[in-house]
């Protein structure tokens, strides 16, 4: 083994409380999440948002594939895709269009549907390199409106046709509100269904939290 003889300036050493506020907490799924897809996004890339919510993932899509890339994000509630609209106008994203029906026309920017995510299909024509999925109710949001086992699985099993040689995805699941243990079980079965010559799929949970978020995470090999 060569060892370099370099010599490295570590940073200074910090106290518990400078630590504290700096440090996420390790359960933080969408932090790890973006992380994972932040990995394989480039300029130009095409990436979805199945849950656009309050517009985070959106967002972060959007500043990795810039304005020479397309991101295309669903949601059933108008006031999602209105909270999603206001924070990316707010980062000074103004490619953004509303869809309703058919595929974007255009070749960048961001596009909002106000569709269910199991439609995928009517709007997302090409191949992609990334998506994300965060199950659920919309935080802030009418909690009695959550995501539903059957919808989600099928536009995850749509999403990943897409998805490009190379490409990821993530999901977090939410085992903890009604119908979520539900969900998460059903997706998971859908994950770990994948071939894995083909896939490689893994899972990140809090293990002393049970009904914690998970989050499931799937790469496409090759690329």
């Amino acid at each position: 083994m060569n060892e370099s003889k370099e010599r490295v300036n570590y940073p200074p050493a910090r106290g518990p409380e400078a630590r504290s506020k700096r440090a996420a907490p390790l359960s933080r799924m969408t932090d790890w999440a973006q992380n994972w897809i932040g990995a394989v996004l480039r300029p130009g890339d095409t990436a979805l948002d199945l849950t656009a919510g309050n517009g985070h993932d959106t967002a972060f899509l959007y500043r990795m594939v810039g304005a020479t890339g397309r991101v295309i994000a669903f949601d059933i509630q108008q006031e999602a895709l209105q909270r999603t609209g206001e924070r990316l106008h707010g980062q000074e994203f103004s490619c953004v269009t509303a869809l309703s029906e058919g595929p974007p026309h255009s070749g960048t920017g961001v596009y909002l549907v106000a569709d269910c995510h199991s439609r995928l299909e009517r709007y997302v024509t090409g191949p992609v390199m990334a998506l994300m999925a965060n199950l659920g109710y919309c935080p802030g949001g009418n909690r009695s409106l959550t995501t539903r086992s059957d919808t989600s699985c099928t536009a995850l099993r749509k999403a990943l046709e897409r998805l490009l040689p190379g490409g990821r995805a993530s999901v977090v699941v939410y085992p903890g509100h009604a119908g979520g243990a539900e969900e998460a079980a059903a997706v998971r079965e859908l994950l770990c269904a994948l071939s894995a010559d083909e896939w490689q799929v893994m899972e990140l949970t809090a293990a002393n939290r049970r009904a914690a978020p998970h989050l499931l995470l799937a790469a496409r090999k090759g690329g």
